[in-house]
């Protein structure tokens, strides 16, 4: 079954884009093939210069572990284990040894302002430390391109912002953030604005949004 039909979508280093549409639209599915977690039928798909069709599944999953980070909705961190342990789990793969795998996650959670929760467990933790935890995973192997699909879904309106202002300060750092969201107010406040609507991209804006306008 066909989901997108006739995505033409480029996105440059270094932006902040929101993608937004209502359920069942085809935002994740957009999000799954930015992260080459799906492949395109009939379509190229380019990362960095380099067309992915003709990749293996090794090669992919090593370029996602590698230069692309996802952030979810649910925070999906493991119970039994701290965070600084939960952040490093994402560089099992990497080879470096257990020692330079805690120091490169204690990094990542200060970065994210969590240097004071190293070896608390999840359920010590609120729901935007939580969801910071989740993105100091994502970025702990330095990814080029961070794509967040409903990273604000599950928090309150205070956490959610603080967690958006998070974002924001990652992307001015120089990464690349691509937001999945369903929320329109939220959406207003990027500087590129997406909107799918049937799997079809309905809208592509940059620049302030007026104050007061509608998507």
């Amino acid at each position: 079954m066909r989901i997108l039909h006739g995505i033409d979508l480029t996105v440059e280093a270094g932006e902040l884009l929101a993608v937004v549409g209502p359920s069942g639209s085809g935002k994740s599915t957009l999000l799954a093939l930015l992260g080459s977690l799906d492949r395109p039928t009939g379509r190229q798909l380019r990362f960095e210069g380099r067309e992915l069709s003709g990749l293996s599944d090794p090669e992919l999953a090593a370029l996602r572990a590698h230069r692309i980070g996802f952030v979810f909705q649910q925070f999906f961190l493991l119970s039994g284990l701290t965070t600084v342990e939960n952040v490093a789990t994402d560089l099992l793969y990497s080879g470096a040894h257990a020692s330079r795998r805690r120091a490169a996650a204690a990094e990542a959670l200060r970065d994210v302002g969590l240097g004071h929760r190293l070896h608390h467990h999840p359920d010590q933790l609120s729901g935007s430390e939580k969801q910071r935890v989740a993105i100091a995973r994502a970025l702990v192997g330095r990814p080029a391109l961070l794509l967040a699909d409903e990273p604000t879904g599950a928090l309150d309106s205070v956490s959610g912002a603080a967690v958006v202002d998070l974002l924001r300060t990652l992307n001015g750092d120089g990464t690349t953030v691509v937001v999945i969201t369903h929320d329109r107010e939220l959406t207003a406040s990027f500087p590129r604005r997406i909107g799918i609507h049937d799997g079809r991209i309905d809208f592509d804006e940059q620049g302030p949004q007026p104050a007061g306008a509608a998507l």
